[in-house]
């Protein structure tokens, strides 16, 4: 079974590449970008049949490696 993670910045943090990112993208003409936030995506390959078992290994991943929970919030999807 395959889980895909999303894991974004929580929402009041800084995030400096996603403004240098949006500050290149307005410098390559793209003058209707406002904000970018950055992330990191996973998709975790899991041999488990039962997808609610799978996706509380997958939030226990989450929270012991792949998100900083400080700082960091994560989606599974």
């Amino acid at each position: 079974m395959k889980i895909k993670v999303i894991v974004t910045l929580k929402s009041g943090v800084l995030d400096p590449q996603g403004k240098a990112i949006q500050q290149t993208l307005n410098g390559m003409n793209f003058k209707k970008v406002e904000d970018v936030r950055q992330g990191k995506f996973f998709e975790i390959e899991i041999t488990e049949d039962d997808e609610k078992k799978a996706k509380s290994q997958v939030e226990e991943m989450c929270k012991s490696l792949l998100a900083n929970l400080v700082i960091e919030d994560f989606k599974i999807i």
